[in-house]
This record gives structure tokens, C-alpha cells and sequence, in this order.
């Protein structure tokens, strides 16, 4: 099972019986919901805080999660500017809570973001404009108006580390925290293999020329909904150059310096990605090699 946060989801998502009102009905009433509030889940411990349906969330935007053995989970958004009182336990943002959370929780919780979230932007047909319908427990809307079905999309996310000899190529974005510098990344575009993306983007960003390209893992990544697309990309020089907009600084890091910097042994502002990224994996499983 993978390590990074948001992977490893446990659920039976029940594709064959959720487009069964009945069966669904039947689940809600002896099944468990993971309050949200303004994208943040409720938080009780080192555990998702799973409620039993209170009669005051009624009307309010629900999924259906899947089936933890027999147990039905959802996920319910509740609104207002006030954030509701449920007793032991507290509405946190999902990236603080990942390094609070079970890692199964973090999985779930990560699913419920990603799925509430869309349909919160989804409430209109983009085909004619009309108000669309929640169907299939969340996992469809469909337009009275016009017919038009639409499905929860994940956008995919090429995240690559450059590699040349015995050094990989990190950069700073400037949307990054301050002194933080990570592997690259970008959104697929459409026509766009994965290879071709990765290629792309480092050509974009730091004038990058590279070879061969080789996946490494993916990771869900709640943030709205994408699916992180790991890879390793052989640079064929280490030349460079920033485009100064996106990115504003790049460094070629040796394996030993990488590995010392994981280890705490570098005592200096830089800092690497967090444990809950993918960008971590990449650079660590590398490292290590």
C-alpha cells in the first residue's frame, strides 16, 4: 500500500447499487456522515468525525462515500457563516488535518472533498444553463432540461523531478511558502500524453531539454480533484534557465545533499516538500537509489 496521504481508500464504493434510490435510502437511514464545513471536514481526534444524521442537516448537500464492510458512509456540506457546534472534535483544513488524521481517514476525508467540491461548482448544466440533478448518490448529476449527464472529473497532474547523473533539479515556484522548493509541475492539457506533458512543462519553466521520462507513483490530491502523475524525467544537460514568471529560482541538488537535507543534517532556510506530497516520494525514492 502506498505511503503518501490520500492514497489507500478502504471504501467499497458500490458502483452496482448506488444508482438504486431504494438501496441508497436504506443505507442514509443506519448510515454514518463526515460533516463538512467551508471545504473543511470535521475532525474528532486522530479520526475522521463520522455522525449519526441530525434532522437540522436536512436539505443540505450529501454524497455517498461507499461501504466500510457494512457500515454506509456519506459526506455532508453544511452551509452558513457559523461553524457548527457538533460536540467533541473540530472542522479542519485538509492539508493540516492530513498530518493529524489515520492515513485511511485521510483517504476518505481526501474523497469527500474532492467529490462535495465539484458538485458545489456543478450545480449548472454547461450544455443549456439549467439547475442539474444529483443522481447516483453524488456520483452523477443529470439536466431535466436538456438530457445531459455529467460525472465527477480528476484532473491529471504531471509532479516530475529532473534528473542528470548523480543530481536532480529542484525549483521555486512563487506561489510557494516561503524557502520552499519542490520537484515541477503542471495540468496535462488536452492531446497531451503524460510523457509529452512532463516535457513540456520543464521546457516551459526552466528551459529544461529532457529525454526519457518514467513514471513513479500517482497520489489522489483533494485540492480541488486532481490525480498527481509522479515521474522521473533524464535531463539531457544540466542547463538551464527560469522563466521568471512561474518559477523564480532552480538548483541542482547532489543525492547526498538531498539525503542529508531529509535527514536534518543541512541547517540553512531551504526546505523541502512536506510528507503528505508527492513531490516528497519523488525526491526521497530517488535519493535513496
Amino acid at each position: 500500500m502506498s505511503p503518501m496521504a490520500f492514497s489507500g481508500n478502504p471504501l467499497d464504493r458500490a458502483s452496482y447499487n448506488r444508482s438504486d434510490a431504494a438501496w441508497l435510502a436504506a443505507q442514509g437511514a443506519r448510515g454514518l456522515f463526515l460533516p463538512f464545513w467551508q471545504n473543511r471536514p470535521f475532525v474528532a481526534g486522530t479520526r475522521a468525525g463520522f455522525l449519526a444524521w441530525r434532522s437540522e442537516w436536512e436539505g443540505a448537500l450529501c454524497v455517498f462515500l461507499g461501504l466500510d464492510g457494512d457500515q454506509a458512509l456519506f459526506a455532508v456540506d453544511l452551509p452558513g457563516e457559523t461553524e457548527p457546534q457538533l460536540g467533541e472534535g473540530n472542522f479542519q483544513e485538509m492539508r493540516p488535518a492530513a498530518f493529524v488524521l489515520k492515513k485511511r481517514d485521510t483517504a476518505i476525508a481526501g474523497q469527500a472533498k474532492a467529490l462535495l467540491d465539484w458538485h458545489k461548482r456543478h450545480g449548472f448544466c454547461p450544455n443549456c444553463g439549467s439547475a442539474t440533478l444529483l443522481q447516483d448518490g453524488g456520483y452523477r448529476r443529470i439536466c431535466p432540461q436538456c438530457g445531459a449527464e455529467h460525472f465527477p472529473r480528476t484532473d491529471p497532474v504531471v509532479i516530475m523531478l529532473p534528473i542528470f547523473g548523480d543530481a536532480c533539479l529542484v525549483g521555486r515556484n512563487q506561489r510557494f511558502p516561503p524557502q520552499l522548493y519542490s520537484a515541477f509541475a503542471g495540468f496535462v492539457e488536452p492531446g497531451e500524453s503524460m510523457e509529452e506533458a512532463v516535457r513540456r512543462e520543464l521546457s516551459e519553466e526552466v528551459n529544461l531539454e529532457t529525454g526519457a521520462v518514467t513514471y513513479h507513483a500517482t497520489q489522489p490530491w483533494p485540492f480541488p480533484s486532481s490525480l498527481m502523475l509522479g515521474c522521473y524525467a533524464e535531463a539531457k544537460s544540466r542547463d538551464f534557465k527560469i522563466d521568471g514568471k512561474e518559477i523564480e529560482d532552480a538548483r541542482w541538488l547532489s543525492k547526498d545533499e538531498v539525503r542529508a537535507r531529509l535527514a536534518g543534517g543541512i541547517a540553512d532556510e531551504m526546505k523541502l516538500p512536506v510528507t503528505i506530497a508527492i513531490a516528497h516520494f519523488l525526491i526521497q525514492d530517488w535519493a535513496k537509489r
